[in-house]
């Protein structure tokens, strides 16, 4: 795919900072009509995107709708519905110190957005936030991944279609073009995609103060208690394993299990990867391929770190990797230290003295004590799950910490957008979904208002009745 020229890229960014300027933004009739126009855009082009998808990620149109773009048309949904209550002007409490004052809050768009995507969800992951931007009132560049390049293409076809350049436009291009993007002001940088690429970005963004939102990802553990439903965990894990084949941020990334049925599971998800993906994996249309060779030789690379005791099977003619189960991983190796973004479950079993068997002679006092130790010495995760009973649950959760996660299932809190979605540490900044996207591209501004009926002398100097007021506050 061309790169958007440097020339290009700052010429849509100087139109679009003289419209936000013009004010046509801040109505939120103009707001409403643009969300509408993006729902009838995705609904238009809903085929194409598939095809794309397809194309690029073998991900078959029920996978393609459910995670994709049936999530952004909710999103926009649910932004048409509220964005006229979620901008209103609201009053605050005002002390009565500040009498006769009235207090209140002021929703107001940050200005110039730049939304950089990545490739695993090419079409929610971009247009996600998007709505976001249209709906808290700013501009927007989208920055979709070369990796996905007819997916890419399709965005910015559709956007074009849709949205005068001077609003709404799509850049193309490498890493020399985001080098290019990060160059220039933003009001709002909102990235998705890896911790060591997000450095980069905020470190662009800290030249000119800019605020970030930087949705990451990382190594989120999935804990099996000697209390959990093998077959619902095996079930629910082996679909949240293979959705999008593991390249998904929120994916479980590694597993920590109760010794006393580490056999039991691996037998479980065998039996469910069947159920779900047919006897013969690579011939299931809902099975997606990695995204490109680089990918597919970094996740087979990963092999070499433990023993296989679940699939192996992979074809390099056409990215596939079966999903895979490894045994007797060195807690420091690659695959307990990089996160996967494929098919390979790293599986580590502790016993009921909290002792790794195999890798760690000193045990932690229990399975709990252990695996809350394993997690908080390391990076914190984007997401925790936990199979097991649920009170053990909301103890583990209570003592460790992660951008977000489920008790008993795997990925489903992203799918409530009632509720926030975001990283914390290592995992990202900021949050979004519904009425935190509105947030993140907005600023609340606090406004007072004085009445002039009457102006009480205690604030004024020689401060008069300094005693009385003092008793006051």
């Amino acid at each position: 795919m061309e790169n958007t020229s440097e020339e290009r890229v700052i010429a849509i960014r100087n139109a679009q900072r003289s419209f936000f300027s013009s004010g046509a933004t801040l109505d939120i009739k103009y707001r409403k009509e643009m969300l509408h126009k993006l729902l009838n855009a995705m609904t238009k082009w809903e085929s194409r995107l598939a095809e794309a998808l397809w194309t690029d990620l073998h991900k078959s149109y029920e996978e393609a709708y459910l995670t994709e773009i049936s999530i952004v048309k909710a999103e926009i949904r649910m932004h048409i519905k509220n964005v006229s209550s979620w901008a209103r002007r609201e009053k605050a409490h005002t002390p009565i110190k500040l009498f006769p004052s009235h207090s209140y809050i002021v929703k107001e768009p940050l200005g110039c957005s730049l939304i950089i995507s990545p490739w695993n969800y090419p079409v929610q992951l971009l247009l996600n936030p998007l709505v976001g931007a249209i709906s808290a009132g700013c501009t927007a560049v989208l920055k979709p991944s070369p990796y996905v390049p007819n997916v890419s293409k399709m965005i910015e076809d559709m956007i074009s279609e849709t949205f005068d350049e001077n609003y709404i436009a799509v850049v193309q291009g490498n890493r020399q073009v985001n080098t290019t993007l990060l160059a220039q002001r933003w009001d709002i940088i909102f990235f998705t995609g890896s911790p060591s690429l997000a450095k980069t970005v905020m470190t662009a963004a800290a030249k000119n103060l800019t605020p970030v939102v930087l949705e990451l990802g990382g190594k989120s553990p999935c804990i099996i208690d000697e209390s959990a439903d093998i077959r619902t965990a095996a079930k629910r894990i082996a679909w949240g394993k293979t959705l999008n084949s593991g390249q998904t941020c929120i994916a479980p990334d590694y597993i920590l299990i109760h010794k006393n049925i580490k056999e039991k599971f691996v037998k479980a998800f065998a039996e469910e990867i069947t159920v779900l993906h047919g006897m013969d994996i690579k011939s299931d249309r809902h099975y997606v391929r990695m995204v490109n060779d680089k990918a597919f030789e970094r996740v087979t690379g990963y092999f070499k770190d433990g023993n296989i005791i679940y699939g192996g099977k992979c074809d390099e003619a056409s990215r596939f990797i079966e999903p895979t189960l490894i045994a007797d991983v060195p807690v420091d190796s690659p695959l307990m230290t990089e996160e996967i973004f494929g098919p390979v479950f790293p599986i580590i079993e502790i016993d009921s003295d909290g002792r790794y068997s195999g890798l760690q002679d000193a045990p932690k006092g229990s399975f709990r004590d252990a695996v809350i130790d394993f997690v908080n010495s390391r990076e914190k995760p984007l997401a925790f799950y936990f199979f097991g009973k649920e009170s053990d649950g909301w103890d583990i959760i209570r003592r460790t910490s992660s951008g977000g996660g489920c008790i008993n299932d795997v990925i489903m809190h992203i799918a409530n957008e009632n509720i926030p979605f975001g990283g914390v540490g290592n995992s990202g900044m900021g949050r979004y979904h519904a009425k935190e996207s509105f947030n993140a591209f907005s600023h609340r501004r606090s406004i007072i208002t004085t009445g002039t009926w009457i102006d009480l002398p205690f604030r004024y100097m020689p401060y008069r009745m300094f005693r009385l007021v003092k008793k006051i506050l």
